[in-house]
């Protein structure tokens, strides 16, 4: 979060990736006080991602002049993907992956990571995290609350790598910078916004950075 899939990604977007376990950790006690972490999940409609059996979505970027995008086809509960772009169509199963399917894999959760970062909060492992209260954030300079996810340097494509949340009072993501293991000062801030809701699930289709000369957009979102 070198093959020319993965020089893409960089280049474009400079957003770390993490391999995910995608298993929930929520609480097996419904007495027992949700973390924000939870929280955060739970306002973007977590709940609902039970019900959800297939997500197509296209991953759009437009920096400076130059357009990018590819599409994709997941069944979470087979954990089956299928990406298209304008030069490729491949089809996989995560668990069980060659090195051309692996390759691909690293734009997978790439894409992911922008669409559902709240549910990453619950389905990682492998990171710390810290809260801080009033803390200005790095494009509208409104005060929220700041959540800070550093990963471990062991697990996934990109380990090491951080990443700053900036929250509402309502646990919505509002803001994010991207920290890469070894920098000091965040490579990437972006908005989250243009909220819509697909079957409970709600997803910040839009994502601008403060000079406004990069876009990180989806559209052709489809919930099954």
């Amino acid at each position: 979060m070198k093959q020319l899939i993965l020089l893409l990604i960089l280049s474009t977007c400079v957003i770390g990736c993490k391999n995910d376990s995608e298993k929930t950790k929520t609480s097996t006690s419904s007495a027992k006080e949700l973390s924000i972490l939870e929280k955060i999940a739970n306002a973007h409609g977590y709940k609902n991602w039970k019900n959800i059996k297939k997500l197509n979505y296209t991953f759009n970027v437009d920096r400076d002049s130059s357009h990018y995008e590819r599409s994709w086809q997941w069944y979470p509960q087979k954990n089956e993907v299928k990406m298209l772009s304008a030069k490729d169509t491949i089809e996989y199963f995560r668990k069980d992956m060659d090195s051309i399917q692996q390759q691909t894999d690293q734009g997978f959760i790439n894409d992911k990571y922008w669409l559902l970062f709240p549910f990453q909060l619950v389905w990682d492992k492998g990171f710390q995290y810290s809260v801080e209260e009033n803390v200005k954030a790095p494009i509208s300079e409104k005060s929220m609350k700041e959540i800070t996810i550093a990963y471990d340097h062991q697990d996934g494509y990109t380990p090491g790598d951080t990443y700053k949340i900036y929250v509402d009072k309502d646990f919505i993501i509002r803001e994010w910078s991207y920290i890469a293991s070894g920098s000091q000062e965040p490579n990437l801030s972006t908005t989250w916004e243009g909220y819509q809701d697909f079957k409970g699930l709600k997803i910040a289709t839009s994502h601008q950075n403060k000079e406004g000369n990069f876009k990180l957009y989806f559209t052709n979102i489809k919930v099954e």
